[in-house]
């Protein structure tokens, strides 16, 4: 593996800028001061709402069409502190679908209400019975601070503060065939997204493309613990149209591949999705020079179902990128990001 990806792909280089900061759900602002600037630099006058979301509004050609809302959320899987030890460890539980094997020891960064501290995630000790087929489970996990409670208490870290991988093991990391590699990272879930309506916003203005129906670029909070940032949009805005970008997992007997294809939900946990906008997704798809694979999922929802589950939009999809290893260190094929890109163009050059 390079420790460092190519540089000369903008996907790479927002998503290196993405990565670097945490951003667990209830404390995204961050990230947020990030995608902030990255408007800032492209010229879009922005918005954010008293929930966090950050929106880019752009007019439509058919002024009277209903809104359209693209949305990528801001936050990521991590863990939440429920006791402070007098030894000054953590006793944590998962916030959103962390599973602790998936993130195994590794040093870690508590978000606390002043500061930001390092710890390492521990599991415990091997040299126990049947500690070799043990899976641990989040009773079995602690953080080792080395600070006291007090010394944790003037950084702000308490009941309820978060914690998520040290940024420097987050990547990203390229590997495989140089003409068609793979690129990995813990996670990408959803930077991916954001990094697809960045891009997506570069090419309309580059492009002077104006969207078919009036639309909202929205980078939504705390879509990890129930979507909250996006039911607070969608009521408030009233869209027609509300559509995810996420990533696509490929849990067992998926037909998903990692291809370079990108995909769409047709159903989830929560509910189907409009086959009408899954069709028209796959229309623009193959109008730009692709083609999207499609998806039943058991276990998983997104931002739309979530919206169109509380009764907010009439009219939901989840688009993005494939992508193995879920809710861990994921991998993808780096020739999606393009192909995501140029199929969300085409989308809202004609969606009505």
């Amino acid at each position: 593996m390079s420790p460092t990806p190519s540089p000369d792909h903008p996907a790479l280089e927002l998503l290196t800028d993405l990565l670097a900061v945490p951003a667990p759900s209830g404390r995204e602002e961050q990230i947020a001061a990030i995608i902030c600037e990255k408007l800032d630099a492209l010229g879009y006058a922005h918005e954010t709402d008293p929930a966090g979301n950050v929106m880019v509004r752009l007019v439509g050609q058919h002024a009277d069409a209903g809104l359209m809302v693209l949305a990528a959320h801001m936050d990521e899987i991590g863990m939440v502190v429920t006791h402070v030890e007098s030894d000054g460890s953590l006793r944590v539980a998962r916030s959103g679908g962390l599973i602790p094997y998936k993130i195994g020891e590794c040093p870690v960064e508590i978000v606390g209400d002043g500061d930001t501290l390092t710890g390492l995630l521990s599991m415990g000790s091997t040299h126990a019975p049947g500690a070799e087929t043990r899976c641990p489970g989040w009773d079995d996990v602690r953080i080792i601070t080395g600070l006291s409670p007090d010394a944790l208490a003037s950084a702000g870290v308490r009941p309820g503060s978060t914690a998520v991988p040290a940024r420097f093991l987050c990547g990203p990391v390229t590997f495989g065939d140089p003409s068609d590699p793979l690129v990995a990272a813990w996670t990408f879930d959803d930077r991916m997204g954001i990094v697809a309506l960045l891009r997506l916003l570069e090419s309309l203005k580059r492009d002077k493309i104006t969207p078919a129906r009036p639309t909202l670029v929205a980078f939504t909070v705390h879509e990890e613990g129930g979507a909250h940032g996006a039911k607070v949009l969608a009521h408030r805005e009233k869209p027609e149209v509300f559509i995810a970008v996420d990533g696509c997992p490929t849990p067992p007997g998926s037909p998903l591949v990692l291809d370079g294809r990108p995909a769409t939900w047709s159903k989830d946990q929560v509910t189907h999705f409009d086959q009408r906008l899954v069709q028209a997704l796959c229309q623009a798809a193959r109008d730009a020079g692709t083609e999207l694979q499609t998806v039943v999922y058991q276990r998983a929802m997104s931002d739309a179902s979530a919206v169109y589950d509380c009764g907010a939009a009439p009219r939901v999809a989840t688009i993005g990128h494939v992508r193995d290893n879920s809710h861990g260190y994921e991998v993808a094929r780096l020739s999606v990001f393009d192909n995501l890109l140029h199929t969300l163009v085409q989308f809202v050059r004609v969606c009505a």
